[in-house]
């Protein structure tokens, strides 16, 4: 739970079956469990790449516009955040409240298996360095240099990137995710090197944005793995 709400204030679920308002996260969670739901799968859509979406269309749409969504696994239900900020300048807190809505019960969109995503993440880092060479993007600079003090700082801090109980590999991928996601952010926002013209910097976003593809495609991989592998295993 704490992992979900992170430091936000608040976490509500509205529109949730059986509910007439929106209700804490803790309740909304056992009140689909007693509809059947026994797992939760991630989403990561973002245009042009409805990343483990199933629709409807409507669920979709608001899925894009978010950027995110949880799809129930045993039922036919998904959860779309709406993110608040909430109180006076200076001292506003987050709200978030989950909208619940009706999803079609199919395989979700282009998510790979673990080894799929383990072996394309491999080609991705790959692909990364040298596009950040050839368009000669420091890796260096206070932009640059902040990132990467940052992502080490979490991982000597020992930190869990995903609960117990998840396979070693889904740890694995989703660290190399993140370490890909570390250098795209890198290569967007580092104004050091060489890619400075409208052009250069269009020629970028054009290189890097498969491979932005890629470890987006590896996290929900690494995030649904546990109910992937319980549904290969009935």
């Amino acid at each position: 739970m704490l992992a979900v709400v992170g430091e936000d204030a608040v976490h509500r679920v509205d529109g949730l079956p059986g509910e007439s308002g929106p209700v804490g996260l803790t309740l909304a969670l056992g009140r689909l469990r007693a509809l059947g739901v026994t797992g939760l799968r991630v989403a990561l859509p973002a245009p042009g790449h409805p990343l483990g979406l199933s629709g409807p269309p409507e669920f979709n749409k608001r899925a894009l516009e978010a950027e995110e969504a949880v799809i129930c696994h045993g039922g036919a239900l998904g959860l779309v955040p709406e993110v608040y900020a909430v109180g006076p300048a200076g001292d506003e807190h987050v709200e978030v409240v989950w909208h619940c809505l009706e999803v079609r019960e199919a395989p979700p969109a282009d998510v790979p298996s673990l080894g799929e995503a383990e072996r394309e993440l491999a080609e991705a880092l790959r692909e990364a360095t040298a596009v950040l060479s050839r368009l000669d993007v420091a890796a260096s600079g206070p932009v640059a240099e902040a990132a990467i003090d940052a992502y080490r700082a979490r991982a000597e801090r020992g930190r869990e990137v995903l609960a117990p109980g998840y396979p070693p590999r889904a740890v694995r991928v989703l660290e190399l995710a993140q370490r890909v996601g570390l250098l795209i952010s890198v290569a967007y926002e580092s104004g050091d090197g060489g890619a400075v013209s409208a052009s250069e910097v269009a020629a970028r976003a054009v290189a890097l944005r498969p491979v932005e593809r890629t470890a987006r495609r590896a996290q929900v991989a690494a995030y649904n793995s546990v109910v992937e592998e319980r549904e290969r295993g009935r």
